[in-house]
């Protein structure tokens, strides 16, 4: 056998344990828990800027008399 030859039947081995391995796949791959996307300092940070600029504008509106 050449060292193509060989080369090509290795690549097609691997090729067909592949093809057997197919639909083989978890039902799901993500994690099942109490897990949270985003992280509790990350949802604290959003909240903390989301109110604080919502007081922030209540807060200037009530200074400048209502007008804009």
């Amino acid at each position: 056998m050449t060292t193509s030859r060989r080369l090509a039947d290795r690549k097609v081995e691997k090729f067909e344990k592949n093809i057997t391995k197919r639909g083989a796949v978890p039902e799901t791959t993500t994690k099942k828990g109490k897990d949270y996307p985003v992280g509790p300092v990350l949802l604290g940070f959003f909240v903390f800027v989301v109110i604080g600029s919502s007081l922030f504008q209540i807060i200037r509106t009530a200074t400048s008399g209502g007008m804009a």
